[in-house]
């Protein structure tokens, strides 16, 4: 599917990674409703081969966040419809078929940072800011916010950027998890892309748990928990690809983990 404000690019040796940029720079690429649609589509008909997504903002934001030139008046109906198209969408993002890195630069808000939490992996550059300026505009976060950024960094910390909205600059957003790496201006999609790359190297079934499986064992009591990593483990040892990664590693072929600087 195509649409004018969602580019998506294929990149890689053998075109493994999908590089989807949001286009509307003159809007700070806020979200509307034709635009959330079209990520949703974007991710269930992924071209075949892929193995990892990045998902950047073109211009100076990676997202403001929701389109309010686009808000409408909307009954209890409407609007609960409304959020769960959100909801669908950014599952897609979240346990669609690979691993999805975001590339963050200047305003992470609202929508924005939603989609971004919808994300395995959150790369940002110093530019980067993060804000949930929902409450003083006497609206709810309605895209999974409320599950998915409580998360990453604690009710409290939510409860805080929504009644009083604090804004968190790049480094404080960091240090509290609202990404995992710190890039300098203007490096969040060359990184972004260099651990792409890397993910995409991974075998596709410990790709596929990581993704589907870990989430879910998170939420799971402690033996439901056991015996679905006992499962999922079994099952990834078992594949073609992880035997022969194995193997190397045995015959000394494998490089070996070391400490980094």
């Amino acid at each position: 599917m195509t649409h004018p404000e969602l580019e998506l690019q294929l990149q890689g040796e053998q075109q493994e990674i999908a590089l989807i940029r949001l286009t509307r720079p003159h809007k700070r690429n806020a979200i509307n409703d034709a635009l959330i649609l079209a990520l949703r589509a974007t991710f269930e008909n992924l071209p075949k081969g892929v193995r990892v997504a990045v998902i950047d903002g073109q211009g100076e934001h990676f997202c403001a966040g929701l389109d309010l030139s686009e808000l409408q008046e909307r009954d209890a109906t409407e609007g609960l419809h409304h959020s769960r198209m959100w909801h669908a969408a950014l599952d897609r993002v979240q346990y669609g078929p690979v691993p999805v890195i975001a590339a963050l630069h200047g305003a992470v808000v609202g929508g924005g940072l939603e989609l971004a939490s919808a994300c395995h992996i959150r790369v940002a550059d110093e530019s980067s800011f993060f804000a949930l300026p929902e409450g003083s505009r006497g609206i709810f976060v309605g895209g999974g916010g409320s599950v998915r950024i409580p998360r990453l960094i604690g009710v409290a910390r939510m409860t805080d950027m929504m009644l009083t909205g604090r804004v968190y600059n790049a480094f404080d957003g960091e240090r509290l998890g609202l990404a995992q790496y710190l890039v300098p201006p203007g490096l969040a999609l060359e990184k972004a892309l260099e651990l792409a790359r890397q993910v995409a190297g991974n075998a596709p079934m410990t790709n596929y748990a990581l993704i589907q499986v870990l989430p879910r064992i998170a939420e799971q009591p402690a033996d439901h928990g056991f015996m679905t990593e006992a499962l999922v483990s079994s099952i990834a040892q078992s594949a073609p690809q992880a035997k022969a990664r194995v193997r190397a590693f045995l015959e000394g072929k494998a490089a070996k983990v070391q400490k980094t600087s």
